[in-house]
């Protein structure tokens, strides 16, 4: 459940922003309430402290011994020190000696407290019985050589209406302060999306036909420059899918085109042209040709849709070479047809257990060792190697299939894994295929988290060599 329910990410901002501000306002004003009462607390003890200190040199007995107090000394007879004073004086034995009329004979304080007075100025809160709250302070100071103990107090009720219309303002300036905050609040809100509106708007109008385009970058070091920056990359990524689906599809169509081409030209020749069975069984031998030539360029392009949307979340751990032994017994039948000899070398203490999406791996292999197979001369030696190597950050196993075949032109040892791409030598045009086997490696390597190229230095035949990782308990 949203608490601030709100399609504009602005306007939940400054929602936020006033709460937040509201919740430190009250704060503030309670710390500054309690502050504030306290200093003014304080200033009228002192004030009280300073008025007991006048008070005791105006004490006098008179001859019939009752105790006065002179008040002559004031300039102005109306002053608050005279008026609002609360003083009532007792003797040791707690009988009262002198008491304000604005008491109006009520007690100050109740009976007298043990040691009260004796340690500098009591203070202390009281009520008297008329309901006046009142701060008091008591002090011992001999009149005359008589021992007196002097309590003198002032009412808190105009100090408390004074902090309550203190109070009372805060309250209604706080509401003002948080109305203009929120306006200057949604204000900066809004000037900083800006940018974000314009991105927004910029990225509404590029579409499939203009992925070249990008958001602009006002400034890259904050976070909506990040934001562009990110979004600048995917149109990137975007336009790169792109560029690749449509050279794919135009190969494919192309490739696909061809033995489609032949079908028809095959069916309408034997159509029009034949009229025993003999020229029907060539027509429908042709025919099969063709349609096996279409149907591997169909479950190439399905190897390549499959791999590129494969999701190797659970990865398997097996040896490499029982997977290349594997895929070497498919093979047994063409090996033995061109009369070729495997041979495998493997280090004995090389642990080789890699981690991998088993299918994948086995349909790179399996690419790889046809084409080696395929291009190698009759009765020349396949040699498959095994070894650690540390690639990058990660160790991986490697294994290199060298194969007796007219090798790979100059330059062309990186086009090899283009799609539909075959070669332009003469020695191996003729049994080119569709062109996806050695693409269909490179993607299922890759997403498995290896690598695969062809050595270059190599003079004789091609060497491709396939690095995996390893598994992580064989890493140790």
């Amino acid at each position: 459940m949203k608490i601030f329910p709100s399609s504009h990410i602005r306007t939940r901002l400054t929602m936020w922003y006033v709460a937040v501000l509201a919740g430190i306002l009250a704060v503030y004003v309670a710390v500054v309430f309690i502050f504030q009462y306290g200093l003014l607390e304080r200033q009228m003890f002192h004030d009280e402290v300073q008025d007991v200190e006048t008070v005791e040199g105006l004490l006098f007995f008179d001859a019939q011994g009752q105790l006065h107090l002179q008040q002559d000394y004031y300039s102005h007879p109306h002053s608050h020190l005279l008026v609002d004073r609360l003083m009532e004086i007792r003797d040791l034995s707690g009988t009262v000696l002198y008491r304000t009329g604005n008491l109006n004979g009520l007690s100050l304080g109740g009976p007298t407290h043990p040691n009260e007075g004796s340690n500098s100025f009591n203070e202390r809160s009281i009520k008297l019985e008329d309901g006046t709250h009142v701060l008091v302070i008591s002090h011992l100071h001999p009149v005359a050589g008589r021992q007196v103990l002097i309590r003198l107090g002032y009412s808190l009720a105009p100090l408390r209406e004074r902090m309550l219309q203190f109070f009372l303002l805060l309250l209604v300036a706080m509401p003002i302060g948080l109305v203009i905050a929120g306006f200057a609040g949604y204000n900066i809100a809004r000037r900083a999306f800006i940018p974000l509106d314009e991105m927004a708007a910029r990225a509404e109008q590029i579409t499939a036909s203009n992925l070249q385009e990008r958001v602009v970058v006002e400034n890259e070091h904050d976070e909506l420059g990040h934001m562009a920056r990110v979004l600048n990359h995917l149109l990137q990524r975007l336009e790169q899918a792109f560029s690749q689906l449509q050279r794919f599809t135009a190969d494919a169509a192309h490739e696909l085109r061809t033995p489609l081409a032949s079908l028809r030209a095959a069916g309408e020749i034997a159509l029009q042209e034949t009229e025993d069975g003999e020229g029907y069984r060539e027509a429908i031998s042709s025919m099969l040709e063709e349609t096996v030539r279409l149907n591997q360029t169909i479950e190439g392009l399905l190897m390549l849709s499959r791999a590129e949307v494969a999701h190797l979340e659970a990865l398997d751990e097996f040896l490499l070479p029982e997977l290349v032994n594997e895929i070497l017994v498919l093979l047994e039948v063409v090996t033995d047809e061109k009369q070729i000899t495997v041979q495998q070398e493997q280090d004995d203490h090389v642990r080789q257990t890699i981690s991998a999406d088993r299918s994948l791996i086995r349909a790179a292999v399996l690419n790889v060792l046809h084409n080696a197979v395929k291009f190698s001369s009759v009765g020349s030696t396949l040699r498959i190697s095994y070894s650690r190597v540390t690639v990058s950050s990660f160790e991986a196993e490697r294994v290199c299939i060298h194969d007796g075949g007219p090798g790979i032109l100059a330059g062309d040892h990186q086009r090899v894994f283009e799609r539909f791409f075959t070669g332009r030598s003469s020695e191996t045009s003729s049994n080119s295929g569709a062109g996806l086997g050695l693409s269909i490696a490179k993607l299922a390597v890759e997403r498995s988290g290896g690598s695969i190229f062809f050595d270059e230095s190599v003079q004789t035949g091609a060497r491709c060599c396939i690095d995996f990782p390893l598994a992580r308990q064989s890493k140790a």
